[in-house]
């Protein structure tokens, strides 16, 4: 095949050849999706170019989190390469904790990466993380349900539409649980979905003195909306489940909708892994009635490299190679272009290969729709989607997830889980001395 040659012809460009220098053996910690399985198959052609040897340390998302951040903040020295994302690569860079992108290989091309993507894992104008992918989120459903249903998915529904149809779409006798969302505890699984359905009900975490706002009545509409909607028409046990979980009840056909990464658009649509791989319609995130703002989100991963590393070289050879578009020309020559990284680079979207796979054009749109500088219909004093863009935030919306999914469990009340939400921020902001 005449792409496959030219993939390691390229592949040589992004990586430099190690004739002559020590080869190194990289400790590479990363999150348990699909994407980044992938990548780990994949790496042995990075060491055939490179003669670098790869450990893969594959962790599930909230442990990654948690290691990552302890090892970074200790200076421990367990990793030569972290993925992380858009909420810590900007305040790592801004620590001197990451070491800095700024001189990545011309064939690397970084004025091609989407500036949502590059903007996202800068600080103060230089790279600090590259993303391996990009996404938002958006809507995937059951065609042959809704159909069924007798309804017609909008382009851009409402949440009131999606209760309705996820009403409709649910089969209790037949497993069919009419939507899928997520409500694990944790700020970036369910923390980041609640958030960003909040935003979408008019919500937001701190009014401009950084006064929490669970007490507005916003939030408590967003709750008490997401509770009925999921208690009514989700899985049992939804509390519990996060991204993993929600992807493989919808691919068993156990959802008749799922509002989630635009990245799982790859895995509920490839037949080798999903039962309704044909069955898959796409939509923007849904906002509430009369409010502006949809329930998406922004986020990269991406791979960073902690300071203080002895294998600093060899990191950025593998980052670049990971990363690169020859990378992306790798994964489609094996595995075909639905399952390419999305959400990175300009190039993937000009591509006109890639511009037939069905969920492509959705993908993009709902990336640009997130804006990070203004997430909320009322005016804050932060950056972020579904998270504040500030240190304490992953401590503090942590705290607050808990409380959330306490509520989905049946443990406390919503008004009950919006008092302690208030409370535990408003101490942890004063502690901090933003108010």
């Amino acid at each position: 095949m005449k792409l496959k040659g030219a993939l390691f012809a390229a592949s040589a460009l992004v990586s430099v050849a190690v004739t002559g220098a020590t080869a190194e053996t990289l400790t590479i910690a990363t999150v348990n999706n699909g994407d980044m399985i992938r990548m780990q198959g994949l790496s042995d052609e990075f060491t055939k170019a490179t003669g670098h040897e790869v450990e893969w340390v594959i962790l599930e998302e909230n442990v990654l989190r948690q290691r990552v951040t302890t090892d970074i903040s200790a200076k421990g020295g367990q990793f030569d390469i972290m993925t992380i994302g858009m909420y810590e690569t900007p305040i790592w860079g801004a620590n001197g904790w990451l070491v800095p992108l700024d001189d990545l290989s011309a064939e690397y091309d970084v004025d091609d990466l989407l500036p949502a993507m590059r903007n996202g894992l800068s600080h103060d104008g230089t790279l600090y993380a590259a993303p391996f992918y990009g996404e938002s989120s958006m809507i995937m459903y059951r065609t042959d349900l809704m159909e069924k249903a007798g309804l017609t998915m909008p382009d851009a529904p409402t949440w009131e539409f999606i209760r309705d149809a996820a009403a409709a779409m649910t089969d209790r006798d037949n497993d069919i649980n009419g939507i899928c969302l997520r409500g694990k505890a944790g700020w970036g699984e369910g923390g980041a979905f609640i958030t960003v359905t909040a935003n979408s009900f008019g919500a937001r975490w701190f009014d401009e003195d950084w006064n929490a706002q669970f007490d507005q009545p916003e939030w408590k509409a967003a709750l008490e909306f997401f509770v009925d909607m999921m208690n009514n028409y989700g899985p049992p046990g939804y509390a519990s489940n996060g991204f993993n979980e929600n992807l493989s009840l919808f691919q068993q056909g156990k959802c008749g909708m799922w509002i989630d990464a635009t990245v799982a658009a790859s895995f509920v649509t490839n037949p080798n892994d999903s039962t309704v791989a044909d069955k898959v319609g796409f939509a923007l995130a849904p906002n509430a009635e009369g409010v502006e703002k949809k329930a998406n989100w922004l986020w990269a991963w991406a791979l960073a490299i902690p300071a203080g590393t002895q294998k600093e070289a060899a990191a950025k050879e593998f980052i670049e190679w990971a990363t690169s578009k020859s990378y992306v020309e790798l994964v489609a020559s094996k595995e075909g272009w639905a399952n390419v990284p999305p959400g990175a680079r300009t190039s993937l979207y000009e591509n006109p290969e890639y511009q037939k796979v069905p969920f492509a054009a959705k993908t993009l749109e709902s990336i640009l729709a997130a804006d990070p500088n203004n997430p909320t219909v009322k005016p804050v004093p932060y950056v972020g989607v579904q998270f504040v863009a500030i240190p304490e935030f992953a401590g503090i919306a942590t705290e607050v997830s808990q409380q959330f999914s306490a509520v989905y469990a049946g443990q406390q009340t919503i008004d009950e889980a919006l008092e302690k939400a208030q409370a535990l921020t408003n101490e942890a902001m004063e502690a901090a001395g933003y108010r």
